[in-house]
C-alpha cells in the first residue's frame, strides 16, 4: 500500500508539475523571427499605420513569442517586382507586394484594377477583396500563406488645369500606375506614360509628364500638389487602383506551432483587409484636405458625369475579359462576384481618425453634375439626389460646393 501510495503522489506531483515546466521551457525558447520586407519607405503611412501595428500585434497576441523585424524600402535587396519571389523562395518569410508589377502573372486579382471597378473608397474595396480573394484566388496564390488582400486609395487626376470631361485631358501625357490605366488613358486620347513613382516631380518638372492619374496618397510624399494644382475626383468608382497583398512563406507558416498560427490566422483576411482599408482612406482624406487648405481646386465629378468615362472606358474591361477567357476563366461571372461584394460593403462607415479636423477647411471645389462642353464648362452646385451615398460623400462635402473665386 506505501508503495501504491508513493507511486500515486509521485505521479500526482509530476502531473502538477509538467504545465509549469512546460511553461518555463516556453519561456526560455527564443522567439522565433519573421522577416517583413515591402518597398514603402519607414515614414509612410503604409509602414507606420498599417504594418507596424499589424506586426506588433501579432507579437503582443503571441506573449513574445513571435518576433517581426521590419525592413522597408526594400532593404533586403532586390526590387519591389521580386517581392513575391522573395517569400516563395524563403529570402524574406513575409513581404507587402503589388501583384501589376508582374503583369499575368495573378491574373484574377487583376479585375480589382479595371476601370471603375474598385471603389473610391479603400476600406470597401478591400474588404470585396478580402470575400473576393477567399472565393476565387486561392488557386493564384498557392505558392503562399496570404495574410490578407487589399486595394489602395483612389486615383485621382492630378493637373494644371481643371479637368471636367474627357476632352480635357486629349493629347496630355498622363502617369499611370498599371496597364489598365494605361489602356483606359489610350481609349481617353491621352499618352500613358509608365516611370517610378519617385520620377514624377523630375518628369513633371521637365514636361514629360503633363497630368498623374495616381492616387492621393502619393502626393505629399513626391509634393506633388506643388507642382499640380487642380484635383479632379471621381465619384462612386475609382478610374484605377492597385492592390498588395501581404503574403507569407508557406513553409515560415507551417514551421510554428498550432497556437501561433491561430495568432497569425486571427490577424489575416478581414480584419488585416480592414486595417489596410482604413489606412489608406485616412491617408487620402488627409492628403486632399491639405491640398484644399493650401488653395488647390478639386473638381469632382458626379455620377451622371462619370458615366461618360465609364462608357469610354468599357473596351478595356471588354478586352481583359477576352484576355482572362484565353485561361478558361469566367470573366463576366467574376466581375458580378466582385460588383456584388462592393455593394455588400458599400455603407461601412467611415473610419474615425483623430487627425481628422472637425471644421471642413475653405472649400475650393466644383461639382460637374453633368458632362460638360470644353468651350464653356457647365458647373453645377449637385442637387441632395446626385450626391452620391453609398461610397462616401467627395471630400469637403460637408460644406456647399462653390466655384473658385477670381
Amino acid at each position: 500500500m506505501r508503495i501504491a501510495r508513493r507511486t500515486f503522489l509521485a505521479s500526482s506531483i509530476g502531473t502538477a508539475v509538467a504545465p509549469a515546466m512546460m511553461r518555463l521551457a516556453r519561456a526560455d525558447t527564443p522567439p522565433t523571427t519573421l522577416k517583413l520586407h515591402h518597398a514603402f519607405s519607414s515614414v509612410s503611412s503604409v509602414h507606420e499605420k498599417f504594418i507596424v501595428p499589424w506586426a506588433r500585434k501579432v507579437e503582443a497576441e503571441s506573449g513574445g513569442r513571435v518576433r517581426i523585424d521590419l525592413f522597408p524600402s526594400m532593404q533586403l535587396g532586390g526590387a519591389p517586382a521580386a517581392l513575391f519571389d522573395q517569400t516563395r523562395d524563403g529570402a524574406a518569410d513575409i513581404v507587402f507586394a503589388a501583384p501589376s508589377l508582374t503583369p499575368g502573372r495573378f491574373p484574377k486579382i487583376e479585375i480589382f484594377e479595371l476601370p471603375f471597378v474598385p471603389s473610391r473608397r479603400a476600406l470597401v474595396s478591400s474588404r470585396a477583396l478580402a470575400d473576393f480573394a477567399a472565393a476565387n484566388l486561392q488557386d493564384e496564390f498557392r505558392d503562399f500563406y496570404t495574410v490578407c488582400f487589399c486595394c489602395s486609395d483612389r486615383a485621382v487626376l492630378h493637373a494644371n488645369r481643371p479637368v471636367r470631361t474627357i476632352e480635357d485631358i486629349k493629347d496630355l501625357k498622363v502617369h499611370v500606375q498599371t496597364r489598365f490605366a494605361a489602356e483606359a488613358m489610350r481609349t481617353f486620347g491621352a499618352h500613358p506614360v509608365i516611370m517610378p513613382s519617385a520620377q514624377l516631380p523630375v518628369g513633371i518638372s521637365e514636361h514629360v509628364i503633363d497630368a498623374c492619374l495616381d492616387p492621393w496618397h502619393l502626393v505629399p510624399p513626391l509634393r506633388l500638389n506643388d507642382l499640380l494644382h487642380s484635383h479632379t475626383e471621381f465619384s462612386d468608382f475609382s478610374p484605377s487602383a492597385r492592390t498588395y497583398v501581404l503574403a507569407m512563406n508557406k513553409a515560415s507558416y507551417d514551421r510554428l506551432p498550432r497556437d501561433l498560427k491561430i495568432v497569425i490566422d486571427n490577424n489575416s483576411g478581414q480584419p488585416a483587409a480592414a486595417l489596410a482599408g482604413a489606412m489608406w482612406d485616412i491617408q487620402a482624406t488627409a492628403a486632399a484636405n491639405m491640398v484644399v487648405e493650401r488653395g488647390d481646386l478639386i473638381v469632382t465629378l458626379l455620377p451622371e458625369a462619370v458615366a461618360h468615362w465609364r462608357k469610354a472606358a468599357e473596351p478595356v474591361i471588354d478586352a481583359w475579359r477576352k484576355e482572362i477567357k484565353e485561361q478558361k476563366i469566367d470573366g463576366a461571372k467574376l466581375l458580378a462576384a466582385v460588383r456584388a461584394l462592393l455593394t455588400k460593403y458599400a455603407n461601412e462607415p467611415e473610419p474615425a481618425t483623430s487627425q481628422t479636423s472637425t471644421q471642413t477647411p475653405p472649400a475650393r471645389q466644383q461639382a460637374v453634375a453633368q458632362p460638360a462642353p470644353t468651350s464653356s464648362p457647365k458647373i453645377a452646385n449637385p442637387p441632395p439626389s446626385a450626391v452620391p451615398q453609398s461610397p462616401g460623400p467627395p471630400v469637403g462635402s460637408t460644406a456647399k460646393p462653390v466655384a473658385p473665386a477670381g
